[in-house]
């Protein structure tokens, strides 16, 4: 029997990318919830088989701004409390981490382009062990600190906490290995206001995407393959 997956979508451009094969293959049937513009399905939330929380870029802290926030953390602070199998990616991490009681905050400065991260002793028996060595893509300027019970797996010399888990339900990374390089121009189209913030010169990125891209996408459906494998049945 076929699974339901559910992502919730911030930004048009910033969905699953590469796992959709991989969940397809996995036996789940994909469907995206347009967070923001459309009310929180609830229901659908707290009833598919798996939670993927994707990115936007926003800030976890910024709910008069952006209310329907408020919604979703309580939604995914649910899901999290009876233990149902939830991915987080970017913003979708720090909401993980938000309903989990963790402070959310800007961070020291910006990551954006692609680089590796330290993986953690704690990382070499999780399915985090397909990005060693490899350079990921980061787009983040926001930080969380690890929520009670997590355990930490990756970091960066600015940002300390990359990744974490709970147990083998809950899998929330800051950084992107979802992205499907082919479609980096998207990216660098959406957030073209944040890149001339930052002084970076999207030609970098595209280059960086073309010689890196094949290597994160792989590493990254290894990552979601080796995750969905250990969720409890």
């Amino acid at each position: 029997m076929r699974k339901a997956a559910l992502a919730l979508r911030h930004v048009a451009f910033e969905d699953v990318g590469v796992w959709a094969e991989t969940l397809d293959a996995q036996g789940y049937d994909l469907a995206y919830a347009e967070v923001g513009p459309r009310a929180l399905p609830l229901d659908r939330v707290e009833a598919c088989s798996l939670l993927i929380v994707l990115g936007a870029p926003i800030g976890v802290y910024e709910t008069e701004a952006y209310p329907f926030l408020v919604e979703e953390i309580a939604a995914i602070e649910r899901r999290l409390a009876a233990r149902r199998p939830t991915l987080g990616v970017c913003l979708g991490a720090q909401l993980m981490a938000a309903a989990l009681g963790a402070r959310v905050a800007p961070g020291p400065g910006k990551e954006i382009g692609y680089a590796p991260v330290e993986l953690l002793s704690s990382a070499e028996a999780s399915p985090l062990a397909a990005i060693d060595g490899v350079s990921v893509l980061h787009w983040h300027g926001d930080a969380f600190d690890l929520p009670a019970g997590a355990e930490r797996l990756a970091a960066t010399p600015l940002c300390p906490n990359q990744a974490f888990r709970i147990g083998d339900w809950a899998l929330a990374l800051q950084f992107h290995v979802e992205a499907d390089p082919q479609a980096i121009e998207s990216w660098l189209i959406g957030h073209t206001v944040e890149l001339g913030k930052a002084g970076i010169d999207p030609r970098t990125i595209r280059a960086d995407a073309r010689r890196w891209g094949a290597g994160v996408a792989a590493a990254g459906r290894r990552v979601l393959e080796t995750w969905l494998a250990g969720l409890p049945t």
